[in-house]
């Protein structure tokens, strides 16, 4: 049981690699599953109309907001219950908990009314016209109205992470691929008496999963310690939803802004070839598959950094991070050589396109030397967040995701005449800027940490 978890896995004594080891590898199997949820998406909606799949592309970042904001919830969550637990305040660990779920539910609730509300004239916005318009708008509305369940499930979650237990939610989205697998055909084309549904029967299969999800990750956050002592009492607001969005905002900052920096590049490179666009595109789903370990890597550094900050143990936290950059360093100095070498193969199995494939495979080997950057980034953001210390984030996003690129790419694609070469190599100086930024940030504010044994004042960038 997840109780029995929380006993076994003392994240403040332990043995820190199997530690990493227990949090990041579970979160590592579910990621690649929850990636494979929307190539099987796309596959099914391929089999409807051209515009099935448009409407999916169209409800993308309706769909990325939603999964930002709720993701900074629980970010903000994770870090204030972590940093409880080490403190060893569970009655205040719980209270977090209580008031996270509460808020949780207000803000799930707005999240769909307002989506509801501008959905029609978001779709119109953006180009949606006629019969796309209509069956985008059936897709979103579903999607939105499942939105709750998005953000519950990260809520959720969000108390079991701080515990260091991350199987439940490698649960969720295994059992999620698995499901949206049998559920699409179904739901799509009907039978056993489900009429067909075309795109409709997609979005529903995705509300009736999340559904599922965040029943079961209320299950087993509902065993867990964090579920002892009063509730109802500590529904009400109170100041900690101000503490969870100040900690969580820094983390939706970084999607949202991640987003933008994919409009901004797909801007530029539009300018000179729709080969670029796509091979952007296909290069992309390519490389979030080597980024997949890194993700479970910065979950264990967030839970472990967070409990050890409240149980005053900087020198774990150092030994922590030290232990999670080199994991991520070998594993994608490994990836990048077969990035690398192999690029066009992995670009052919998208497009047989000779365009596409030669921009993308100069795309996949410029980013294969960017990846080691990637690895510090992620860790020395997830280290500023355990320790409470999550605005300079937004400052070090704001200028690799915002500022710089626009300048930088600009300057490069149109100005030197390096065309779609030049934006994916802007984004590679920018992704090695960030990282020593980050980096060096970070290292001082950890040492203000071993040195002080409280935690240190923020401080700007």
């Amino acid at each position: 049981t997840t109780l029995d978890i929380y006993f076994r896995m003392d994240l403040t004594n332990d043995p820190i690699p199997g530690l990493v080891r227990k949090i990041a590898v579970p979160v590592t199997v579910g990621i690649f599953f929850d990636t494979m949820y929307g190539v099987v998406d796309t596959f099914f909606a391929g089999f409807i109309s051209t515009e099935a799949l448009a409407a999916l592309s169209i409800s993308s970042p309706v769909f990325l907001v939603i999964l930002s904001l709720s993701f900074g919830i629980s970010q903000g969550s994770t870090v204030l219950i972590a940093n409880a637990l080490g403190e060893e305040e569970h009655e205040k660990a719980h209270e977090i908990c209580v008031q996270s779920i509460s808020f949780g539910c207000l803000f799930a609730a707005g999240l769909t009314v307002i989506g509801l509300l501008i959905a029609p004239t978001l779709l119109r916005v953006l180009g949606a016209t006629g019969e796309y318009y209509v069956i985008a708008l059936d897709y979103m509305n579903l999607i939105i109205c499942g939105s709750s369940f998005i953000v519950l499930q990260n809520v959720f979650n969000a108390g079991l992470r701080a515990e260091g237990d991350t199987k439940p939610i490698r649960n969720v989205l295994v059992a999620g691929f698995f499901l949206n697998c049998a559920l699409n055909p179904w739901f799509m084309f009907g039978g056993f008496g489900i009429p067909a549904m075309g795109i409709k029967g997609l979005a529903l299969a995705t509300v009736i999963i999340l559904f599922l999800g965040a029943v079961y990750l209320l299950h087993k956050l509902s065993r867990s310690r964090l579920w002892k002592g009063p509730f109802v009492a500590m529904l009400a607001p109170s100041r900690t939803y101000l503490e969870i969005a100040r900690q969580g905002f820094p983390a939706s900052f970084n999607m949202v802004s991640l987003a933008f920096l994919w409009f901004v590049a797909t801007f530029y490179i539009s300018k000179f070839s729709t080969e670029g666009v796509a091979a952007y595109g296909i290069g992309i789903r390519i490389e979030v598959f080597f980024l997949i370990p890194l993700y479970g890597l910065s979950t264990a550094l967030l839970s472990m950094t967070g409990q050890n900050n409240g149980a005053n143990k900087p020198e774990r936290i150092r030994e922590t991070l030290n232990t999670t950059l080199k994991y991520g360093l070998i594993m994608v100095a490994v990836g990048g050589i077969f990035l690398f070498f192999l690029a066009s193969p992995l670009m052919t199995i998208f497009t047989d396109d000779p365009l596409v494939i030669k921009h993308g495979t100069i795309y996949l080997k410029i980013m294969a030397f960017a990846l080691c950057a990637r690895v510090i980034h992620f860790q020395t953001n997830s280290l500023l967040q355990g320790l409470k210390k999550p605005f300079p984030v937004v400052v070090i996003c704001l200028f690799r995701h915002v500022l710089v690129p626009c300048l930088l790419g600009y300057f490069l694609a149109f100005q030197l005449g390096m065309r779609e070469s030049g934006v994916w190599w802007s984004w590679f100086i920018v992704v090695w800027i960030a990282a020593i930024v980050s980096y060096f940030y970070g290292q001082r504010v950890l040492r203000q940490r071993l040195l002080s044994g409280q935690e240190p004042a923020e401080s700007s960038v």
